[in-house]
Formats: C-alpha cells, sequence, structure tokens
C-alpha cells in the first residue's frame, strides 16, 4: 500500500500517522503544531489548516513579546500581559516553549468557574465480603473546578480546562477555597477588558481564519497603550478572603 502525503507539508505519512481533514490529509507533526484549543480538524480543509498553521506560527513571535504581570491557577494557569492586553493559558512550568495562543482579551466573551461536586456512596462492608448500603444513604463528597472561557476569536470558540491539579476530597480541604480565590481572580483578569481595564492596552487584531468561523484577512495590529485599572476588591492567595483594603481580614497578609 503506498504511503499518504501530507497536503500541508507534503511529507510522507508513516503507519497510523494520518489525522484526516475534510478534503485530504494531515501527518501529526502537522496537526501536533495546532492550537489545543481547536476542535473539528476532521470537518475543517486544506486550505482551513494552513491558515491556521501560519497563524501559530505569526503566534510564535507575540509569545516572544508577551510578559505576563499576573499569573492564577494551580494545573492549567492563566498569563495576562495588561500592556499588550492579551492572555493566554498554558500547562506548562516553561510556557513560551508550549507556544501558547495570545489573545485579546477584547476577545474575551465571558468566563465562568464551575465548581463540579462528585458524590460517591459509602457502603458496609459485610462479614461475608459483600457492601451494603447504610440507612438512610451515607455519601463521601470530591470537588473539582473548571475554567470555561468563551471566546469570539476566529480561530475557536472557546477554552476548557480544570483549574485544580488533582481532586479536592472535601470542602475542608484548603486548595478548595484557594480553587475559589483563584477563579475568582481569573474571572477579573481576563472580564478586566469588558470594562475597559487590561483588555485597553496594546490591543491587536489577529487575522480571521477562513474555515472555522468568518473570513476576514487582517494583519495584528497594535493600538495606543493605557493604563490598567486596579480591581475594587481581591482575593488573599494565604486564606482566601475577599478584601477591600491593602491588608487581609481574614489573615492580616498585605495585599
Amino acid at each position: 500500500m503506498a504511503k499518504k502525503e501530507c497536503d500541508i507539508c507534503g511529507g510522507k505519512i508513516g503507519l497510523l500517522g494520518n489525522r484526516k481533514l475534510d478534503d485530504g490529509n494531515c501527518c501529526k507533526d502537522c496537526a501536533n503544531k495546532l492550537s489545543p484549543w481547536m476542535t473539528g480538524r476532521r470537518k475543517t480543509g486544506v486550505e482551513d489548516i494552513k491558515a491556521h498553521l501560519a497563524y501559530r506560527e505569526e503566534n510564535r513571535r507575540l509569545v516572544q513579546q508577551f510578559n505576563p504581570s499576573s499569573i492564577a491557577g494551580e494545573n492549567w494557569k492563566v498569563f495576562v500581559d495588561p500592556n499588550m492586553g492579551a492572555f493566554a493559558v498554558s500547562r506548562g512550568s516553561n510556557f513560551r516553549a508550549d507556544n501558547p495562543d495570545i489573545i485579546p482579551l477584547s476577545q474575551v466573551v465571558s468566563c465562568e468557574v464551575e465548581r463540579q461536586e462528585h458524590r460517591h456512596e459509602v457502603y458496609q462492608q459485610m462479614p461475608d465480603g459483600t457492601k451494603k448500603s447504610y440507612f438512610p444513604a451515607r455519601y463521601d463528597y470530591t470537588y473539582d473546578f473548571e475554567v470555561n472561557i468563551q471566546l469570539s476569536s476566529p480561530w475557536f470558540n472557546e477554552i476548557k480546562f480544570q483549574l485544580n491539579g488533582m481532586t479536592i476530597k472535601d470542602r475542608y480541604d484548603p486548595r478548595y477555597r484557594q480553587c475559589e480565590a483563584e477563579g475568582d481572580q481569573i474571572r477579573a483578569m481576563l472580564l478586566s477588558g469588558q470594562r475597559g481595564g487590561m483588555g485597553m492596552p496594546g490591543q491587536f487584531q489577529q487575522p480571521m481564519q477562513q474555515g472555522f468561523q468568518q473570513p476576514m484577512q487582517q494583519q495584528f495590529q497594535q493600538q495606543p497603550m493605557q493604563q490598567p485599572a486596579a480591581p475594587a476588591n481581591w482575593f488573599c492567595q494565604n486564606c482566601g478572603t475577599q478584601n477591600a483594603g491593602n491588608f487581609c481580614q481574614g489573615c492580616g497578609a498585605k495585599r
């Protein structure tokens, strides 16, 4: 059987290396360069994939200019550069090596942090080795926090990731309050662009993807800078208390 050729780079596609496109084939190396937030590859045409990869290469230049001053998150992290008016989401400690998408804050439509509660029934262990429900039934609860960012980006509509690295065993775990605080911090960081705060300085527009959303061909543009607006409230990183002054009302830590 003849080997397929990648319609993106022209290279040979090895066994189990083909990534189907709507009207062609893509090798795994080209597929690995796509944004991790892009979905629907199999329904996307060759020319649209080429346009997306061109955007990803231009994104590498922006990553080098991206200097975040605000970082939040335990598992996946959100980085915000108020001077560029942009943010990125990355899991790696060296985020520049991952080429994370640099996204204008002005493209954030909404940001929600959902607490996911998982209920697990606790059973009695019977002498014969079987399990029996308590009466009334008893349950243990574990928790995860998921961040859902809706976007008006030409390349993808949403970014979803789990905020906590490991599942939180109960509500008394300090990481529960930490995730609540970090979730609020991420929302404040990202939604500031809607209030004319961080999202205004250095705003830029990305070239629209031909097939994923709507056609538009523009190069990156820089716009005049403004100073970011400071949020009225802040959350203590030590105890998670929401405060308005310069010192935490819960533990006394400095803002």
